[in-house]
């Protein structure tokens, strides 16, 4: 017997059946229409996948290596909390590009003793005059100030410098004879070692007057040790202190 002809479908009418048995057949045959030996190595590129649709789970831990990553595409916004961890990198795959230089020098520094002699330092620092009695007591009174200071050659110009001093704890010498350096007698000025005052200033004519020869200029600065109460120290009351030259150091000799 011979069967009737079937009239011939049209584009849109395959389209449409096709569409139809899909949609009968479920999404589990939609799915595995296509894998992944179906897709062409290197076909899929960034433009053809959708922003934000690939997500840390989908990526097999382990596989990104920094290789991966192309240099500056990632930045500080880009990486969540607890998510990108440094130990999960090899060394220098993250690092950042190498800032500039700091000032040549940057911070000074010298310890002088209880006499008024440098005992350690980072370099350039010299003691022009150590405690001096520039006159006779009463001769000269603008010249008996420079007793009870201590005048340091920086061996640079400290016009662009910071300078600080600081009185250095030595709490094994007995400084008022009581038998106790721990800093625990009672009463107000009872413990002399822990206890003064300290400045310091760079040398300069007309602002810090600094009376011994040669130290009138910014090259020096003059370091003043006083007691508690604003008194000048004296050989049995003097404590060792720091002094420290903070900024570019770049134009010492």
């Amino acid at each position: 017997m011979r069967l009737p002809k079937l009239p011939r479908l049209s584009p849109s009418m395959a389209v449409a059946v096709m569409a139809l048995v899909v949609a009968s057949t479920g999404t589990s045959y939609a799915t595995g229409m296509i894998g992944g030996k179906d897709i062409r190595d290197n076909s899929i590129t960034a433009k053809n996948i959708k922003n934000n649709t690939i997500t840390g789970k989908k990526i097999k831990n382990r596989t990104i290596e920094g290789r991966d990553i192309k240099n500056k595409t990632i930045g500080a916004r880009q990486i969540k909390d607890g998510t990108l961890r440094a130990n999960a990198f090899r060394p220098g795959e993250l690092a950042g590009q190498q800032g500039p230089a700091g000032p040549a020098g940057v911070g000074r520094w010298a310890l002088v003793d209880a006499t008024g002699a440098i005992v350690a330092q980072s370099g350039g620092f010299t003691v022009t005059a150590a405690y001096p009695t520039l006159a006779p007591m009463g001769a000269d009174t603008a010249g008996l100030r420079a007793n009870g200071n201590v005048y340091i050659d920086a061996g640079e110009n400290l016009a662009n410098n910071g300078v600080i001093a600081t009185i250095a704890l030595q709490n094994t010498v007995d400084q008022n004879g009581d038998g106790i350096t721990n800093g625990r007698a009672p009463g107000a000025d009872a413990n002399p070692e822990f206890s003064g005052e300290i400045s310091a200033a760079m040398c300069q004519p007309n602002v810090v007057n600094c009376a011994p020869p040669g130290t009138g200029n910014t090259n020096h600065l003059v370091v003043s040790p006083r007691n508690s109460d604003g008194t000048v120290t004296t050989a049995d009351t003097r404590k060792r202190f720091y002094v420290v030259v903070t900024g570019d150091s770049s134009d010492r000799g």
